[in-house]
């Protein structure tokens, strides 16, 4: 039995979050009669096993993980950023498997799998979780695109009828490789940062070149790239290219098609609590505005002007704000009584909640059976510059 509460505690959770996922899918919604039992069944799962084992520290262990989740999870839900929900479910899912289960070891082409961080497992679920929302998101988007949105498709194929701007793109890359590759063993660090420094540099410098120098200069250098090294450089450039495609569709379709596929107008009388707002709605002398920039908006003009204040620009007293926790009966009432005195269009845009549930899930396969994601990209990211 004490070897096998560990087991179950994990079974447990993986059918929590497949129920989660399917409801938040369905119906947008974490139920609380799934998360508030599982955190009282995983404490007393837990007690039992440390209590039988002797181990009363890891008990207490136990309950700090999972009271500091919560905490965590509370933080972000009132920052806007969580759905009550998601809290609870990390909370359960702290409280069922509050530290790293070494039942799960195995070894994969001579690695030894999960690699685990050194700090509790639920901090590894909540990072695998965020790091498996983009994924997700991407699948989410394009689903809602191809459903209800079709005139979409258009903007979303537009890095693709765009072509030559690529082409020309994979061409200055290509050319500041071969030039930086020749540059590099004459410098006195010879490492990968180095290159890559180097290769941006360069990049940026044939990017700005006059249109006619740019095109004789990519010319030469790429036929001296071909001579060189033929299968390389062709191989080089149809990846390039192709990367290039890719990261452009991925781009306009996590920011353009993103913001436009999940908002939509609704009047004043079709909005129900829990409608998450797509902007902030301020009140400045009897006025009402809206906040629709978007941060990196906000940044980009703030570095073009220098003016830092843009990035965080009050436009007066604010009445609705954009949290994840969507609008309650008080928001609604009140924007029924804006329009009615005149002050605001029957007009409100509210964006979809993108389900959170399932990239808990994802996130929670991920740490169990290969470990921290984050642990092992620094991992990875140190083998390589060192």
């Amino acid at each position: 039995m004490i070897i096998s509460i560990p087991l179950i505690a994990i079974i447990i959770a993986i059918a929590a979050c497949i129920y989660a996922s399917y409801s938040d899918l369905r119906w947008g919604i974490i139920p609380n009669k799934l998360t508030f039992p599982l955190i009282g069944v995983g404490i007393i799962l837990n007690g039992i096993y440390y209590i039988t084992t002797g181990n009363l520290l890891l008990l207490l262990g136990t309950l700090i993980v999972t009271l500091l989740v919560f905490l965590f999870g509370y933080l972000f839900w009132k920052m806007g950023a969580w759905a009550g929900g998601d809290v609870k479910l990390f909370t359960a899912l702290a409280a069922l498997i509050p530290f790293y289960p070494t039942l799960l070891n195995y070894q994969l082409f001579n690695i030894t799998l999960p690699i685990t961080a050194s700090y509790p497992f639920p901090l590894t679920l909540i990072i695998n979780s965020i790091l498996s929302m983009l994924p997700f998101l991407l699948i989410y988007v394009l689903f809602i695109v191809i459903k209800n949105k079709k005139y979409l498709i258009g903007e979303l194929l537009s890095p693709v009828k765009d072509y030559r701007k690529n082409i020309v793109l994979t061409l200055v890359i290509t050319s500041s490789v071969t030039l930086a590759y020749f540059i590099t063993p004459h410098l006195p660090f010879q490492i990968l940062i180095v290159v890559a420094i180097l290769t941006f540099l360069l990049s940026l410098i044939i990017s700005r070149l006059p249109n006619q120098v740019k095109a004789v200069l990519i010319s030469l250098v790429t036929v001296f790239a071909l001579i060189h090294n033929l299968p390389v450089t062709i191989i080089g450039i149809i990846v390039l290219f192709i990367s290039l495609t890719v990261f452009g569709v991925l781009r306009v379709l996590l920011t353009s098609v993103s913001r436009e596929a999940l908002q939509d107008d609704y009047h004043i009388n079709e909005l129900k609590e829990g409608m998450i707002p797509a902007y902030n709605l301020y009140e400045n002398d009897g006025e009402v505005y809206v906040d629709d920039k978007r941060f990196t908006d906000k940044v980009r003009k703030s570095v073009k002007t220098g003016d830092l204040t843009h990035i965080n620009n009050s436009h007066g007293k604010i009445l609705i704000y954009n949290r994840a926790a969507g609008l309650n009966l008080e928001d609604i009432t009140l924007l029924k009584k804006l329009v009615s005195e005149g002050r605001m269009n029957d007009n409100y845009r509210v964006k979809k909640g993108v389900p959170f549930a399932p990239s808990i899930f994802i996130g929670l396969l991920i740490s169990l059976f290969i470990g921290d994601l984050a642990f092992i990209l620094l991992k990875i990211l140190n083998a390589v510059l060192y």
